[in-house]
């Protein structure tokens, strides 16, 4: 009997759990222009996002079998530190389990009674894609240095690096100073 070939661009989710089968690879960053589009560049210099997948299939007694994907997935970018705008790397990991239920309903059901992340289940699964969506996913919401290479020319709250010594410049009024004039009338 030929083993089964499976395609990432067109994995079938059920035949791939129930053979327990695995698969890795690596992505070329150009065929992942969302990814590309949020970040400034890959920061390792490279091309590629390793990952890989396996399947899991689990029938308990008296159910329906159990449709699972092990997705694993890692990626170093440059993004936009939010504290001093200078390009900080950032190492993107996933490892995550999604659950394949059958219809778009019964997955929004289980997925909102449930922590598992869950999908419905297709024939034809774009992994890459999939790859690509969960990368995104990981993106930090405020990318920052740990501590910013430049010394910034404001403090930032909760900085150690801060400067003590700042003083407002001269005739600089309070930012506050307007709102107590008005709070006495």
């Amino acid at each position: 009997m030929t083993p089964v070939r499976f395609l990432p661009s067109r994995l079938d989710v059920a035949v791939f759990a129930k053979a327990q089968a695995a698969l890795d690879g690596t992505l070329p960053w150009a065929e992942m222009p969302r990814l590309s589009e949020a970040t400034i560049a890959p920061a390792d210099g490279g091309s590629a996002v390793s990952w890989q997948a396996q399947g899991l299939w689990r029938q308990p007694l008296g159910g329906s079998a159990e449709i699972r994907l092990r997705l694993q997935a890692r990626a170093t970018v440059w993004l936009t530190c939010q504290r001093c705008l200078e390009p900080v790397s950032e190492t993107l990991e996933i490892d995550r389990t999604l659950r394949f239920v059958p219809g778009e309903d019964e997955a929004a059901r289980l997925d909102e009674d449930s922590e598992e992340d869950v999908l419905a289940l297709t024939r034809a699964l774009d992994l890459p894609s999939l790859v690509e969506d969960e990368l995104i996913l990981a993106l930090p919401l405020v990318p920052r240095h740990a501590v910013c290479p430049q010394r910034l020319p404001w403090p930032a709250a909760g900085d150690a690096d801060a400067a003590p010594d700042r003083k407002e410049p001269e005739g600089a009024a309070h930012p506050f100073a307007v709102l107590k004039a008005l709070k006495r009338r």
